[in-house]
């Protein structure tokens, strides 16, 4: 027996859809934007059920300044580079954090610099968030690139995980040279972490304004690197 012909939608009902889309759209547009970034090489595999939990904390921060619009990136294997449309809702992102797997290759940071410089243009953003453990690109291009997201105002907030030392002084200058932070990602010190996390996001929801009203250890680091 034939299956009856499926309905079409009109050209009202259409519009509607549009409509609708064009709004939603609209609203994201319009909230502060955070760029989420995080390596997801092999090395990072036993961190990053962490990193996950912590995003959320991102959002719960913000909660009572604005909505925040957070757009995930990631690297990994060979010259895999990948970024998210701009999520509002923190389920959504855990999930999207949760589906990825972490797979071994070289760092991509200049790569993530470039495209974050890149939404900025098209549409400003806030801040980025980078939680990595390793750097194997050049210092000089590296500091390069942040220092146009310096003068971009776009501030690089970047967080360590391990203790190399070349790793740590190379994140240290372009945090400065940008106008963000560094801090150390410890598993161990999950709390603290949750704490600089929500004041990041505070600060790309509200500036300086909004993380001064904060209180805790993670607001106090960040203001005492955060350029004026």
């Amino acid at each position: 027996m034939a299956k009856p012909p499926s309905r079409r939608s009109s050209s009202n009902e259409i519009a509607q859809f549009l409509a609708k889309s064009k709004a939603i759209t609209a609203v994201v547009d319009k909230q502060p934007r955070l760029l989420f970034a995080v390596d997801a090489t092999a090395s990072r595999q036993p961190t990053w059920d962490r990193a996950c939990h912590l995003q959320q904390e991102m959002f719960r921060a913000t909660s009572s300044i604005a909505a925040l619009a957070v757009q995930l990136c990631y690297y990994r294997g060979f010259h895999d580079f990948y970024a998210s449309r701009w999520l509002t809702d923190s389920n959504a992102l855990s999930s999207l954090m949760g589906s990825v797997r972490c797979e071994g290759g070289h760092t991509q940071i200049a790569r993530l610099l470039k495209h974050a410089l890149a939404e900025h243009r098209k549409q400003p953003v806030r801040a980025v968030v980078f939680i990595g453990d390793a750097i194997e690109e050049s210092t000089d291009t590296l500091c390069d690139l942040a220092g146009q997201c310096g003068m971009l105002k776009l501030p690089l907030f970047l967080f360590q995980e391990g203790h190399n030392v070349a790793v740590e002084r190379t994140l240290r200058s372009m945090s400065t040279i940008s106008g963000g932070a560094w801090a150390r990602f410890d598993s161990a010190s999950a709390t603290t972490l949750a704490s600089l996390l929500g004041a990041v996001a505070s600060y790309a929801a509200g500036g300086r304004t909004a993380l001064e009203k904060r209180t805790g250890e993670g607001a106090k680091l960040l203001l005492q690197q955060l350029k004026d």
